[in-house]
Order: structure tokens, then sequence, then C-alpha cells
């Protein structure tokens, strides 16, 4: 099976995607329904995906389960709650009864606190989040990869990956800092890790070769079978497409063995979203 393990839809007019504006993204400030991705998905023999949340509400993601059970090839949803809610244990199983939803993700990118993850306001709903069987999504920049190790060292039972390998500075080519944090995660504890939103962290008209050096991190410290490959559609729009990343990512892991290719490309993703057949 061959998986895409973090995509978006989106439309417009649902009005709680602050973010995206035509000024900061032009090229994706559109709506996206599943009859875009699906000629994509046949191109590349996809034949299934993760859809991701992309707006912190829980109105999307009632919206993204609700496209979920209409669009076949959908196999899952990581949805968003407000973690710090003092009704989030109760929203979490609400929403989890729901069995498209598999995972939850904070955007902790776009969070003020860095050490938010740990707050103990927090807690609560991670037990909740564990209790329901879901995944954590972390999206995350290398500044929180500290932070992140820690909570993943006082919970380790709980199944965590991290988003678009923790969006390393690619362009500016500073990477020993993030190779260091991502390192120590990988060796330290059981987190995954999606190959996926790298071309958006580069230069924007970038080479295989400006992806290579943390390609070959991210293999080597987690190995094929903790590692999920996701276009990030369409958000990958605005740095050649779906097509051109799913070509690199190809052709910088072609030194693998088709079993480790096929983990890369699929079975890490079928294994740690409960993906059916």
């Amino acid at each position: 099976m061959r998986v895409d393990a973090h995509q978006h839809f989106w439309r417009l007019s649902r009005g709680d995607y602050g973010w995206l504006t035509p000024e900061a993204h032009p090229a994706i400030c559109r709506d996206f329904r599943p009859a875009d991705l699906a000629p994509l998905l046949e191109d590349a023999a996809i034949e299934r995906t993760i859809l991701v949340q992309a707006a912190p509400t829980v109105a999307e993601t009632q919206f993204l389960l609700e496209v979920a059970a209409v669009a076949p090839f959908v196999a899952g949803v990581v949805g968003w709650v407000d973690f710090e809610a003092a009704d989030a244990p109760d929203t979490i199983e609400a929403l989890a009864r729901d069995t498209r939803l598999v995972g939850l993700r904070p955007m902790l990118q776009d969070l003020d606190d860095d050490d938010w993850i740990l707050r103990p306001a927090v807690a609560p709903a991670l037990d909740a989040v564990a209790a329901a069987g879901l995944r954590l999504d972390a999206l995350v920049k290398p500044r929180h990869l500290p932070h992140l190790a820690r909570l993943l060292a006082q919970r380790p039972d709980l199944p965590v990956v991290i988003d678009h390998g923790a969006k390393p500075d690619i362009a500016g080519g500073a990477l020993a800092g993030w190779e260091a944090a991502i390192r120590a995660i990988a060796h330290d504890t059981a987190a995954r890790c999606k190959l996926s939103g790298l071309v958006t962290e580069a230069r924007p008209v970038w080479t295989e070769e400006d992806l290579r050096p943390v390609v070959d991190v991210l293999l080597e410290a987690f190995g094929p079978a903790r590692l999920m490959w996701g276009s990030d559609w369409p958000v990958v729009n605005e740095a050649g497409g779906f097509a051109a990343w799913r070509a690199a990512a190809e052709a910088l892991t072609e030194a693998c063995s088709p079993e480790d290719r096929d983990w890369i490309f699929g079975r890490t993703a079928q294994r740690f979203y409960g993906i059916e057949p």
C-alpha cells in the first residue's frame, strides 16, 4: 500500500483559516477538494491518505470528518482540539467516537510559548488522547525539539509523529542545532517523523541536493520503519508541486532497499495510524 501521510483540504468560505490570505499565500488561497487531489494520487499510485487539519477549530475537524466520509482514499483525519480548554477531554472523547479520527494536532509552531506542550493545563488533554487511542502530530520547528523531547520522556507510550522533519532551515543552511536535536529524539524515543514539508523550507527554486543533507539525517536517525512520506498538498504547490516533491523523495531514497522504501512510502504510516487495507 502506498500512503500519503500528510495532506489537506479546505473551503475558504468556512472562514477559520486565518493564516491563509491572498497576500501571504497566493498560490493556494482557493478551495481544495478531493477531486483536485485524486488525479495526483492516481498518477503516483497512492491508495490512501491522512487528512490533516489546517485551522485551529473543532468545527474544521468536523468538516474534515465529513469530507473523509465521502472521499474513499482518505484513511483517517488528524484534527484539532483546544488542549487547554477545561472540556478538552470530553471533546476528544466525543470526536474519537468517529473512527475516522486517528490523531490530533495542536499547532505548536504558531504558539508564543515554546514550552506550551508541557503546561500542566495541557496534561488532561494528552491523557485523553492516549485513552482514546489517538496519535499526536507534532507541528514544531527546531526550537521546539528540546521541549518535545521532555514530553516524550514523560510520556513514552504516547504515539507521536514529528511533522515535516521539524521544519529545518534548509534555505538558510543553519542545520547543526536541528540535527543534534532531531538525532537525540530519534535515539532516545519511539517518535516517528514525516518526510514532508521540506521543499517549502528550501529556496524558492530548490534542487534535490538542497534537500539531501536533511533527508540523509532523517533516514539515518529514524530509519525507514519510523519515517513516513507525505505530500503536504496543497501547501507543496508553493514550492514546485506534488509531482516534483514526490519525484525528489523517490530519488533521494533510491539507495534504500525496496523493503525500506515500502516502509517510507506506505507501511510506516499504515502501521502508525492503523490504516486498514
